[in-house]
């Protein structure tokens, strides 16, 4: 799918942000720069104005490595694991110690290699041309049909 601005873009998030519920995990794959976190607060955003909440500002967990946010009745777990290099590292993370409470958004997921269930993987690529994006659902469970929803 090719996504041709931001009013896109943040479209998209509202639909995957409707369907989303406890116990989700979605990975968000792409180079630097190409739009994971701005989907993220996107998704973000939508939920909070979802359940009458104000708009927080969503940023890159690059450094802290996970943001979280109290969403109502969600709690959404933000990770970047851009700087984790090596598997045993997540161990202490204890990302998936909470399996069914919380909502996961992952970007950099390389490492992980545990099975999931109602994971939605989200590959982001630049597009032809400066503001277009070429994204790819690959879904599992609930979100298998994703792009045919989209």
């Amino acid at each position: 799918m090719i996504v041709k601005s931001l009013d896109h873009l943040n479209s998209i998030s509202v639909k995957i942000s409707e369907k989303m519920e406890k116990g989700d995990c979605i990975f968000l794959i792409g180079e630097i720069g190409v739009g994971k976190t701005t989907f993220t607060r996107h998704l973000i955003n939508n939920l909070q104005k979802n359940k009458g909440l104000k708009e927080t500002e969503v940023l890159s967990p690059t450094f802290n490595l996970l943001y979280e946010y109290d969403i109502k009745d969600l709690k959404i777990m933000h990770y970047d694991l851009y700087r984790i290099k090596k598997a045993s590292e997540l161990d202490h993370l204890g990302i998936f110690s909470d399996r069914l409470d919380t909502i996961k958004l992952i970007e950099w997921p390389d490492l992980i290699k545990t099975p999931l269930e109602n994971k939605l993987e989200i590959h982001l690529e630049y597009g032809q041309n400066e503001d277009e994006r070429n994204m790819k659902f690959i879904g599992f469970e609930k979100w298998a049909n994703l792009e045919d929803e989209l």
